[in-house]
């Protein structure tokens, strides 16, 4: 008696799921290779789908970066609003929770690598990249970030614990002090930093951050 083996049928992708994974490969493909070297064929080949299929959900390659790319700044933007209101609600002490801060504000450079890598190819390729992408990532992603931020270091101001005339620009000083050192020894996230070259980085711009914005007396 032969035992017959019993295959479970094939459960075709819908639109959605079909769409997802299309972007999921953009998204791949990009980060690696960067826009000049990238085509629908790629794509395609990526997710296993036919070009036709990836240009039924995405007219060009332009549209798939600015859809990826803008997908993944507002993710980033989003997390890095729950880290700060996480970090700035209840302050225990100033400079511990702003260091505290300033690390978490790192994250997202390992928990989206190809967000950043994408980011990446962008300061190397940015003369041939589509007119306005860069604003719309700019828009959609940093500048979102900092806003969110710039609420919760108002919120601090209030409570006599900063002293701001423009609160926009105290987060944009942050964000350069604190986290723009590391982000730019490691590439936004390519070569990680020891965790000693770290730590200082993180603490002299918070001690650079307060030196500019705490208020009189506690300078």
């Amino acid at each position: 008696m032969t035992t017959q083996q019993i295959t479970a049928p094939r459960v075709q992708a819908g639109p959605a799921e079909e769409r997802q994974a299309v972007m999921r490969a953009a998204r791949t493909v990009f980060a690696r290779d960067g826009w000049a070297r990238t085509g629908v064929p790629a794509v395609a080949e990526e997710c296993d789908l036919d070009e036709a299929t990836v240009l039924h959900y995405f007219k060009d390659k332009e549209q798939l970066l600015l859809t990826v790319l803008l997908e993944g700044a507002a993710t980033v933007a989003t997390r890095l609003t729950i880290i700060a209101e996480d970090h700035l609600t209840e302050i225990t002490g100033l400079e511990k929770d702003l260091v505290a801060l300033g690390h978490a504000w790192l994250t997202p450079l390992a928990d989206f690598p190809e967000h950043f890598a994408i980011v990446r190819h962008l300061g190397a390729e940015i003369a041939a990249w589509p007119a306005g992408v860069v604003e719309m990532w700019q828009s959609a992603g940093p500048r979102q970030a900092n806003r969110e931020l710039a609420r919760r270091l108002q919120r601090l101001a209030d409570d006599g614990l900063l002293s701001l005339t423009d609160a926009g620009h105290a987060a944009e000083r942050f964000v350069q002090l604190v986290a723009g050192g590391v982000v730019q020894r490691s590439f936004h996230g390519a070569l990680p930093l020891t965790d000693f070259e770290t730590d200082s980085l993180i603490a002299a711009g918070v001690v650079d951050f307060i030196r500019l914005y705490a208020p009189e007396g506690r300078r």
